[in-house]
């Protein structure tokens, strides 16, 4: 099992915010995915401490997730979390840092650093599994249909995974189900999914990557079951100065499969710049 970080907390425009700061030098802030169950420890905790050898590393729980307020805005979920996100790192005094993001914090970042004011201080960022297609398939439809049960838990870590050891652990499938249910986790989770009955609005323009003007490192997982092979390359090549790299024998968490491999990865992108 991997060690536990300890967590702050603060309030951030009035909301609780609940993050791990480990580590000193220059900074770089890790963004969890968006799964029910999802949070800064369980996310980025194989890969925090030999990070923090090194660096500042912030890892906060994104608002709805964790131990941050659960709360959700209808209109712009996405860009209350970002704008939060950059709340938090101006209340610690960062000005500019570098960033890694696993599914749905790649999209963050993503959209981000393509909208016409950014609000994240990008110096650069590695998108993990983030952004583009989305298949459709039971692996998928297992992160949408989850009914706060510990079997839909156990389908849910079994999308994420390649190795299958991660399903057949039940203290790890306990772990995030519990995770899961802290008061609110689900319904914030759960909110960010509905939709309004009648006709379905328009779908929102795809972000223009060509617009990012940030060093981006696009990361692939050799066996993700919820992405197609090779999307990473794809959106490298929409993006000026930016790369792809698949590593190997990992799912839609190299983070968590391959700490390692990861860790070297971010160390020598970042050492790059």
């Amino acid at each position: 099992m991997a060690p536990e970080h300890p967590y702050r907390e603060m309030h951030v425009n009035g909301m609780l915010t609940r993050y791990i700061d480990a580590g000193e030098g220059d900074p770089l802030v890790l963004l969890h995915g968006g799964e029910f169950g999802a949070n800064a420890q369980l996310g980025w905790e194989r890969v925090i401490g030999a990070l923090a050898e090194r660096r500042r590393v912030i890892a906060p729980d994104v608002l709805g997730f964790g131990g941050s307020a659960k709360v959700l805005d209808f209109v712009d979920g996405r860009g209350m979390r970002t704008a939060h996100v950059s709340a938090l790192l101006s209340a610690l005094g960062i000005g500019s840092a570098d960033f890694a993001g696993n599914s749905m914090g790649g999209v963050m970042l993503l959209n981000d650093a393509a909208s016409d004011r950014p609000l994240l201080p990008v110096r650069s960022m590695t998108v993990i599994c983030g952004g583009g297609e989305i298949l459709k398939n039971e692996h998928v439809s297992a992160l949408y249909d989850y009914d706060a049960t510990l079997p839909a838990m156990r389908r849910i870590v079994a999308a994420l995974f390649h190795d299958p050891a991660y399903a057949a652990d039940d203290a790890y499938v306990l772990r995030r189900y519990e995770s899961s249910m802290v008061p609110g986790a689900w319904e914030a989770v759960a909110a960010a999914r509905f939709r309004r009955p009648g006709p379905a609005p328009a779908a929102p323009a795809a972000p223009d990557y060509g617009r990012i003007a940030r060093r981006s490192l696009i990361v692939e997982g050799e066996f993700d079951k919820l992405k197609p092979r090779g999307w990473a390359a794809g959106i490298a090549a929409s993006i000026p100065d930016a790369r792809s790299f698949v590593v190997s024998a990992s799912g839609h968490c190299p983070q968590i499969e391959q700490p390692a491999a990861t860790v070297r990865l971010l160390e020598e992108f970042f050492a790059a710049g």
